[in-house]
């Protein structure tokens, strides 16, 4: 039984770990693993995926931890028209081509290969050509 427990969890982690190294933050990291992992093994895989998640999570963005706050009340200056997306806005969702408008985030941040828009209120780093959610900045 041990040995399968432990099988399962080495598995469900294999698995998520590509999944949720694009996760944000910790809590998006956890949750998202947590998710990712029940898909794949079950409890056990939710278990597994929440801890690898939260620890991969807490390392991964775009943007680094000491920057965001300052990004974020740069995007508010900026007074950004907010896009109205009908489904959740998560790290991995993908944006529709017509109606968003991105905008280039200054040099100063480092941020050179990703746009930010503003998108239910909520100000996301998303990537210029497949319109994916890459970070969620709050």
């Amino acid at each position: 039984m041990i040995r399968r427990f432990i099988g399962i969890a080495a598995l469900a982690a294999t698995v998520a770990l590509p999944v949720v190294a694009q996760a944000q933050g910790v809590p998006g990291g956890v949750e998202r693993g947590s998710r990712e992992g029940e898909r794949a093994a079950g409890p056990v895989g939710a278990v597994v995926g929440g801890v690898v998640g939260g620890v991969v999570g807490g390392v991964t963005g775009v943007l680094g931890v000491d920057q965001r706050p300052r990004f974020h009340s740069y995007v508010v200056e900026q007074r950004r028209p907010s896009y109205h997306y009908g489904e959740d806005v998560r790290v991995g969702a993908v944006l529709p081509e017509a109606g968003v408008t991105y905008y280039d985030v200054p040099q100063e941040y480092g941020v050179h290969d990703y746009r930010y828009t503003v998108v239910n209120d909520r100000t996301v780093l998303v990537d210029p050509r497949t319109h994916r959610i890459v970070e969620i900045v709050e």
